[in-house]
């Protein structure tokens, strides 16, 4: 077990870096054709770019500093620093789409003259985040919220540049440049909605939320059916990072049963059952039970 996550851990690591420095060189390349021909397109394609390489650099910043032993401070470490980073990258989408929104706005009213050889570096933007979007595919864009939010942010940016592509023959052909500004307001409408998915799934970890694959009374109801448990509760389940889900609850078991059998039982359910292998379970007596009846009707 813990070989595959520390093995799906480097696989992710490693492409993220190959992506940074993928996305980052191009980016700059990119600035540079945006301002030469003047394309919003271009330029708010490169914007993007930089909140990618900056999506990209947090994550990656986030894996080593998830790395960073538990402290007498933080006695679960820094792993949830990955969850924050990909709470950052999803506002920094948000504002990212605004600010392309406010853009586009001025150019429609006043529509600035685009040369169409911005397309050729489109073009070359979109193998650029064709490759970047493949090797994070290879990541676990699936299971990790951290890797999810930085493959967003390039599958925003690989329309970004299918619009700009667009954009640039419909100049070319047809002199039409407000094809650039709504080219631009696509992308942006694309990438608040990922945005904003990838912020409120990291405000529920943050918030302590249940998993999304975990339904809490159901794993209460399975664990009081195994023999010797009375009842279950206090029951929380919770999630550190994406991959590192917790659990605490309190069992009643009957009296005279062997309660270390019990709990080695219900450990090893939850590993088995709903992949929690971070459980605190503390066993009680029926004499708890009542006294707890008592105390509080």
């Amino acid at each position: 077990m813990g070989h595959d996550h520390s093995h799906g851990h480097n696989q992710n690591k490693k492409a993220l870096l190959i992506s940074f420095l993928f996305i980052f060189t191009f980016m700059i390349v990119e600035v540079i054709g945006g301002v030469v021909t003047n394309s919003l397109a271009l330029l708010s394609d490169a914007g993007h770019m930089l909140s990618d390489a900056a999506a990209l650099g947090l994550s990656l910043a986030a894996f080593y500093i998830g790395e960073k032993a538990s402290d007498k401070g933080k006695t679960y470490g820094y792993k949830r620093f990955e969850i924050v980073a990909a709470f950052l990258n999803g506002i920094t989408l948000i504002l990212v789409s605004l600010y392309i929104f406010w853009e586009a706005y001025h150019r429609f009213i006043d529509t600035p003259n685009v040369s169409s050889s911005m397309m050729i570096i489109a073009v070359i933007g979109l193998v650029v985040n064709i490759i970047v979007a493949w090797v994070l595919m290879r990541g676990d864009t699936e299971h990790n919220l951290n890797v999810r939010s930085a493959f967003l942010h390039v599958l925003g940016d690989m329309l970004g540049s299918v619009g700009a592509i667009i954009a640039g023959l419909l100049i070319y052909f047809f002199d039409w440049n407000l094809a650039d500004p709504i080219a631009s307001v696509i992308v942006a409408i694309l990438i608040i909605v990922s945005g904003w998915r990838v912020t409120k799934d990291s405000i529920h970890i943050l918030m302590e939320g249940s998993p999304r694959n975990v339904d809490t009374e159901k794993v209460g109801k399975s664990l009081s059916i195994i023999p010797g448990v009375i009842e279950v509760h206090d029951l929380h389940v919770w999630c550190i990072t994406s991959e590192f889900t917790a659990l605490s609850c309190h069992v009643v078991v009957e009296d005279g049963v062997n309660r270390d059998a019990i709990l080695l039982q219900l450990s090893e359910f939850l590993g088995e059952e709903y992949n929690i292998h971070h459980a605190t379970i503390q066993v009680e007596g029926k004499s708890v039970l009542e006294g707890h009846h008592h105390c509080c009707p």
